[in-house]
């Protein structure tokens, strides 16, 4: 079905686009859905969801608004007093990237206030276009304007939200729940960060599996298929499944990794798959999420031979500082001149790519300051119990994601437009100073709130770099429009906030880490009801996507 024979057939006559203009000034003059402070009513309070605003409004987001606009009305019909503020989203890696390309400069060679400068320049063009949008949907918001109180329009980079965020920080780190630690983390190359697991997604594509000779250290040869023959100089170990009857007879013995020479185990593991390639799989540091866990199950300690700009290291040997696609396609044409390599299949890939730049993500060891989440996983089962979820079934989709947790929150981000991690670290101990809560801190150009050590006496100090996960601002949104800063009686009395109305893609980000918070700061869930809706697709069914060419623009709506 075409789109033109959706149009109506029937003209209006008595209505216009200009009418609507005229009607909602109207209601903005007389600030009309206020929230109204004192009132006896009782409150209804929905956390709207920020939209980030450097690009249009989203077809689906308009959707969404419109969804939440109808429960607002509903509610306040039904004699409650509604709040219903709108926020917008402008943290985070999507500006920086907008930045580096609208202005043509580099996060890596700009100075730092030159380039928050910029994005800040952004955003504040996009968010006219952004509120243009909402305004013309006919939203009933409490009001436009922006200012610390109940109902007011918020921004997350405004020095009040970004207080909050600090705050909480603050609290967290305090409890005991915040630490920092050398680990394998998410990191993408390209935009030169660390990532969650929550921001990472996955591209399913037809590639090469790679089947290589591997000597036998006392004679003879096995074959091995990989689909990162880059990776064979981090080959620790050769697995294959227990109740594969063809290599029970390999088991304690060693083979030579090609090229590189290096000897490695070859033991039974039951995540071998003896129909995936010829049922031999070498295990490196590291090609995916499995070869951590197994590597780490095992006790063998990691080689890298990736680095952060995306290029081979020394461990390498003759791949260095090759890109990752130029050394696995050198190292295929090695093997092959050297008889090594046996045949090339294809097969389905499912590779993880970073959520902005869609690049490929690694695995590579970097200090970043983590919150604790793994040992909580029951707690936060439980308290899903607690929130009543529309539909009901989509509870499901947080709790499948709780249950796939293996690893703590990463939420430092080594970026510059974004909430900046309060701390400081003495020069002369090394030692963390933790600042009191109740301003907002720019740690990496202001001295910290005192004048020496605790620890030491020392005066000199180095203040931290790095700035949030824009998920950890995010997901304070609740607190904020609650007045949590300037009216803790008004947040008391009506925490948890009643409605999160949410898209199902940002249940593993935004709900998840929003409820994560929660629990650890007030040990309560953040909402009473959630909603949940799914994707706003086109005539044949398929996600309306920018990427396909697929979406409307909810201006021509």
């Amino acid at each position: 079905m075409s789109r033109t024979a959706l149009v109506p057939k029937i003209q209006e006559k008595a209505w216009s686009p200009a009418l609507e203009t005229k009607v909602f000034e109207l209601w903005r003059k007389e600030n009309l859905y206020r929230f109204i402070y004192d009132s006896e009513k009782p409150v209804y309070s929905i956390d709207t969801p920020p939209p980030y605003i450097n690009t249009p409004v989203h077809i689906g987001q308009a959707y969404t608004y419109t969804c939440m606009d109808a429960i607002a009305r509903f509610k306040r019909m039904q004699g409650f007093n509604v709040l219903f503020p709108i926020g917008l989203d402008r943290n985070g890696l999507p500006i920086e990237v907008q930045a580096e390309k609208e202005f043509k400069i580099s996060i890596k060679t700009t100075a730092r206030e030159e380039f928050i400068s910029k994005a800040k320049s952004l955003l504040d063009k996009y968010e006219d276009i952004t509120l243009s949008t909402f305004k013309k949907l006919g939203l009933s918001v409490n009001q436009w304007e922006k200012s610390p109180a109940i109902g007011a329009a918020y921004e997350t980079d405004d020095r009040e939200y970004r207080r909050l965020t600090q705050e909480t920080f603050i609290t967290l780190f305090n409890k005991g729940l915040i630490y920092e630690g050398e680990k394998t983390a998410n990191y993408c190359p390209v935009c030169h960060t660390t990532i969650s697991d929550a921001e990472v997604e996955y591209k399913e594509y037809i590639g090469d599996l790679n089947h290589i000779k591997f000597p036998l250290s006392e004679g003879g040869e096995i074959t091995v298929a990989t689909t990162r023959p880059e990776l064979l100089s981090t080959c620790k170990v050769i697995i294959f499944n227990p109740e594969d009857s063809r290599y029970i007879h390999l088991a304690g013995k060693e083979a030579i990794v090609p090229i590189f020479e290096n000897r490695v185990k070859i033991i039974p593991h039951p995540y071998a798959k003896p129909s995936f390639g010829s049922g031999l799989v070498m295990i490196c540091s590291y090609g995916d999420y499995n070869d951590i866990r197994i590597l780490r199950e095992l006790g063998i300690s990691p080689t890298y031979a990736i680095n952060h700009e995306g290029r081979m290291t020394d461990k390498a040997g003759p791949y260095v500082n090759m890109t990752v696609r130029e050394a696995r396609k050198k190292i295929v044409e090695d093997l092959r001149s050297k008889g090594l390599l046996v045949k090339i299949d294809q097969t389905v890939h499912r590779e993880p790519i970073c959520w902005r730049s869609k690049n490929p993500i690694e695995f590579i060891p970097t200090t970043e300051i983590y919150l604790k989440q793994v040992e909580f996983k029951e707690a936060l089962l439980s308290l899903t119990k607690k929130m009543t979820f529309y539909a009901p079934e989509s509870r499901n989709l947080l709790v499948d994601w709780i249950n796939s947790i293996s690893v703590d929150w990463v939420i430092s981000r080594r970026r510059y437009y974004g909430t900046e991690i309060p701390l400081w670290y003495c020069t002369s101990c090394g030692r963390t100073i933790i600042p009191p809560p109740g301003r907002y801190y720019q740690p990496w150009k202001e001295d910290p709130p005192t004048k020496a050590c605790p620890h030491c006496g020392g005066t000199k100090f180095r203040g931290e770099e790095r700035i949030f996960d824009t998920w950890f601002d995010s997901s304070s949104s609740q607190q904020y429009i609650l007045g949590y800063l300037w009216d803790r009686d008004f947040f008391e009395r009506n925490y948890p906030c009643t409605l999160r109305p949410q898209g199902k893609e940002i249940v593993r980000s935004w709900l998840y880490f929003t409820v994560l918070k929660s629990f650890l700061q007030f040990d309560k869930p953040p909402f009473k009801d959630v909603w949940i809706n799914h994707h706003v697709v086109d005539e044949s069914g398929e996600k309306m996507s920018k990427s396909l060419g697929n979406v409307i623009d909810p201006q021509e709506v």
